[in-house]
């Protein structure tokens, strides 16, 4: 009597590789909507915090970090009022632009681009602690992408006032730029800068390189206010 041999049978295989490709599919499409999700946070994050100042200005009749009634308003530190966020001591010559100035806040010589969140907190427009000290004067947002927020005045090509956001993966750094803007990293409202090291300074010249698809490269996305 022969033995039976066990094995699958060819409908057996057929149905274990639609279950893969279906598991396959199903983590791609998970992926691709984290993706789009963290695109859309981006890109909210730079239509608010814009919305954000222009209601402050609105209101107030100031910049936010630039703000003269700042103290008698709210017991907040000052700025200098003179339309530009400074990035180093506001009384003194300031630094090179560095959007990513973390110094402590603790006289009337602070950078403005610290006490831009601190004002917009005060004044309800952006969420997070309004108390004084370290934690409410240094302390800037952060995007969907574990990089950080922030502002400055010039830089990047610009001479306005501008937002940044850092550590931004290509594909999404591509797809912020082309929903809002020109899809080109040296021209617009909008402009990235090809990043060598987490959270960088922005540049004080205009990004002269293009928009680079590689799966590793992370941008610092600027925008005009």
């Amino acid at each position: 009597m022969k033995a039976r041999q066990s094995g699958f049978t060819l409908v057996e295989i057929a149905i274990v590789l639609v279950i893969i490709g279906l598991l396959l599919g199903g983590i791609l499409k998970g992926q691709e909507m984290i993706t789009q999700a963290k695109i859309k946070n981006v890109v909210n994050d730079f239509n608010g915090i814009t919305a954000a100042v222009n209601s402050y200005q609105d209101r107030y009749r100031a910049l936010p970090g630039d703000d003269l009634n700042a103290n008698s308003r709210w017991g907040a530190i000052n700025g200098d009022g003179n339309g530009q966020l400074c990035t180093g001591a506001c009384a003194a010559t300031p630094v090179s632009p560095n959007l990513y100035n973390n110094s402590v806040a603790t006289t009337v010589a602070a950078p403005e681009v610290n006490l831009f969140w601190w004002h917009l907190r005060l004044a309800g427009f952006v969420g997070g602690t309004t108390a004084a000290g370290a934690g409410a004067s240094a302390s800037q947002p952060a995007n969907a992408a574990n990089g950080i927020m922030g502002v400055q005045t010039g830089g990047m090509g610009y001479t306005s006032n501008i937002v940044c956001s850092s550590n931004l993966p290509d594909k999404i750094a591509i797809a912020v730029d082309t929903q809002m803007d020109d899809s080109t990293s040296t021209t617009g409202q909008v402009r990235g800068l090809l990043q060598t090291g987490p959270n960088p300074a922005t540049s004080a010249t205009a990004p002269t390189v293009a928009y680079a698809e590689t799966g590793t490269n992370q941008y610092l996305l600027c925008k005009n206010m």
